[in-house]
C-alpha cells in the first residue's frame, strides 16, 4: 500500500506513535472492493485546513477508504482497557485505525481515525469491519452534538465499502473517518496501570498533559493538576448531557475520553418524555446507563480512573489514595453546579436564590408526573406559548407557572431578555429516535440520502427556532413496545 502525496493538503503529525510501543500496533487498513463517498463534512474538512474538493476526489476517497495511505501517516491501532458493565477487560481499537493527527492552520492537532476499516491485533475474534447504519448514526448524532454545544468526536465521512458485513443479518459495510481532540480514554490509563510499567504509566500521563493541559498551572503536583482538569471537563460534559436529555446508552470507561469530548455513539439516543429511568440501550438490561444514573456512572469512572493514577500522584499508597479521594469528592458537586447553572439558564434565570432549585426540581418532578416530552416542554416555556397537554392544564403547574413568572421578575432585566437566555439555551429541537431511524431507513435501505441530509441541514443550528424546524418538534407515535437502540458493532 503507497503513501499518497495530492493536493489534499495533509499536514500529519504523529505524536502518539512516539509513546512505548505497549500503547499501540503498527498496522494498515484492509482495502475495500468499491468505494463510494457518501457523506462528506465540507465545513470540518474546512476546520481542518484540508481541500474539500481533493478529498472527494478519487484520491482523497481512496484514503477514506483505507486504500491508500496519505502522506505523513503511520498508521496505528490503540491498545486500551475498560470496564464494560463494570467488568473489567483488555480491548483495543478492534476495527479502528489512526491515520495520525492533522495540524491544522490555527495550530490545533485532532486525530483522524478510520472506523471499520478491518481487523487489527485487537479485533478479538471480530471482522473489524462496521455497517452502514450505525456508521451514518454516528455521523448524524455527533454532528448534532457539536452544532447543540456539546464537546464531542466528530464525523468527516462516510465512505460505503462495496462489501456485506455480517450481523444479524446481512448488511453494506462503511467507514466512518472520526475527527476527535485525541483517542485517550480512561481506558488507556487502565490499560497502562494493570499490563505497563511504572514508566508507562508516567510517559502517558506527561503526554497527556502536554496535549490537552498545556496552559495548566500544574503546580507540585503535574499528576494531580491532570486528575483535576479531567473531573472538570467529565463533570461539565456530564451536565451539559442532561441539560438536553441525551443518554450516551453505554458509558464504559474505554469510553470516556481524557479530553471531555463525547465518543461512541452505537445505542445513543435523546429522550423524548422525561423520566430519569429512561433507558434505550437494548444491552442495558438493569439499567446501569439510564439517564439518571449518568452522573453517578461518571463519578465511578472517574474513580477507576484515580486508581491508575494513584502510583504517580504520590510514592505513599495511603497519601496518593487520601489525594485522589478528596479530589473525587468534588465531582459531583460541580457536576450538579453546571447542572444548576445550566437549568437557570433553561429557565431564563441569570442570577442566584437559594430557592431555585426547588423551583426547578418542582417542574422536573411535575414532568416525570405528567410524562411530558423533556425538549418541547422547554421549547413552550422559551416562547410562552402553552398548549393543553396534562401538564400544562394542571393546577400543579398553574401554581408553579405563577412562582416562576415571579421569579423572574425579581431579577434585573426584562422578560423578553429572560426569554431570550432561554432560546440560547434550549433546543427548538433534537435528533428524535424515530426520525433518525426514518433517515437512516432511507439511506440504508432505499439508497436515498435526501432525507438525511435535509435532517442535518436543519439541525445545524437547534437554537434557531426557525419555521422549517416546526415540523421536526412532532412526537413519535404511540406503541405498544417501547423504543430500543443497538450497538450495531
Amino acid at each position: 500500500m503507497i503513501k499518497e502525496a495530492s493536493a489534499i493538503s495533509w499536514n500529519l503529525d504523529n505524536s502518539y506513535f512516539r509513546l512505548p510501543n505497549i500503547f499501540f500496533r503498527s498496522v494498515t487498513p484492509t482495502p475495500v472492493r468499491l468505494p463510494e463517498l457518501v457523506m462528506f463534512n465540507s465545513p470540518l474538512a474546512a476546520v481542518m485546513g484540508l481541500n474539500d474538493k481533493a478529498l472527494q476526489g478519487q484520491e482523497g476517497i481512496a484514503v477514506l477508504a483505507g486504500n491508500q495511505i496519505p502522506e505523513g501517516s503511520s498508521p496505528f491501532a490503540q491498545a486500551y482497557a475498560g470496564h464494560q458493565f463494570g467488568h473489567f477487560t483488555m480491548l483495543g481499537d478492534g476495527r479502528a485505525i489512526l491515520l495520525g493527527e492533522q495540524l491544522t492552520p490555527t495550530g490545533q492537532r485532532f486525530d483522524i481515525q478510520l472506523k471499520g476499516s478491518g481487523k487489527t491485533p485487537y479485533s478479538r475474534g471480530g471482522d473489524g469491519r462496521a455497517a452502514l447504519g450505525p456508521m451514518l448514526r454516528e455521523y448524524i448524532i455527533s454532528e448534532a452534538m457539536h452544532a447543540l454545544g456539546i464537546p464531542t468526536t466528530r464525523s468527516l465521512a462516510v465512505v460505503k465499502t462495496g462489501e456485506a458485513v455480517i450481523r444479524e443479518t446481512k448488511q453494506p459495510g462503511a467507514i466512518l473517518t472520526r475527527v476527535s481532540s485525541s483517542h485517550l480514554r480512561v481506558g488507556t490509563f487502565q490499560y497502562a496501570s494493570e499490563w505497563g510499567a511504572f514508566d508507562d504509566l508516567r510517559v502517558l500521563a506527561d503526554y497527556t498533559l502536554n496535549r490537552h493541559f498545556p496552559d495548566v498551572e500544574v503546580g507540585e503536583n503535574s499528576y494531580l493538576a491532570l486528575f483535576q482538569e479531567v473531573i472538570k471537563r467529565q463533570a461539565l460534559l456530564i451536565a451539559k448531557w442532561q441539560l438536553v436529555g441525551f443518554i450516551h446508552g453505554v458509558m464504559n470507561t474505554d469510553n470516556m475520553t481524557i479530553s471531555g469530548e463525547t465518543i461512541d455513539y452505537g445505542p445513543c439516543a435523546f429522550m423524548d418524555t422525561y423520566d430519569l429511568s429512561t433507558v434505550f440501550s437494548s444491552i442495558d438490561i438493569k439499567g446501569r446507563y439510564a439517564y439518571g444514573n449518568q452522573p453517578y456512572i461518571g463519578g465511578w469512572n472517574l474513580a477507576r480512573f484515580a486508581e491508575t493514577l494513584l502510583p504517580l500522584l504520590h510514592s505513599e499508597h495511603e497519601q496518593a489514595v487520601k489525594l485522589a479521594q478528596a479530589e473525587i469528592a468534588k465531582f459531583s458537586e460541580l457536576n450538579y453546579y453546571n447542572w444548576l447553572r445550566g437549568m437557570r439558564a433553561k429557565l431564563g434565570i441569570c442570577n442566584e436564590e437559594e430557592q431555585d432549585k426547588n423551583l426547578i426540581e418542582g417542574l422536573l418532578s411535575m414532568m416525570q408526573e405528567y410524562r411530558a416530552d423533556y425538549t418541547n416542554t422547554f421549547r413552550a416555556l422559551t416562547l410562552d406559548t402553552l398548549d393543553d397537554s396534562l401538564l400544562f392544564g394542571s393546577t400543579d403547574f398553574g401554581d408553579w407557572y405563577k412562582l416562576w413568572k415571579a421569579r423572574l421578575a425579581r431579577q434585573q432585566g426584562t422578560e423578553a431578555a429572560a426569554h431570550q437566555l432561554m432560546k440560547k439555551s434550549n433546543p427548538a429541537i433534537i435528533p428524535r429516535n424515530h426520525r433518525v431511524e426514518a433517515v437512516l431507513e432511507a439511506a440504508v435501505q432505499r439508497d436515498d440520502y435526501r432525507l438525511l441530509k435535509e435532517f442535518l441541514g436543519v439541525h445545524r443550528d437547534p437554537y434557531a427556532y426557525s419555521s422549517e424546524q416546526e415540523e421536526y418538534t412532532s412526537l413519535p407515535e404511540r406503541s405498544s413496545q417501547p423504543y430500543k437502540t443497538y450497538c450495531g458493532t
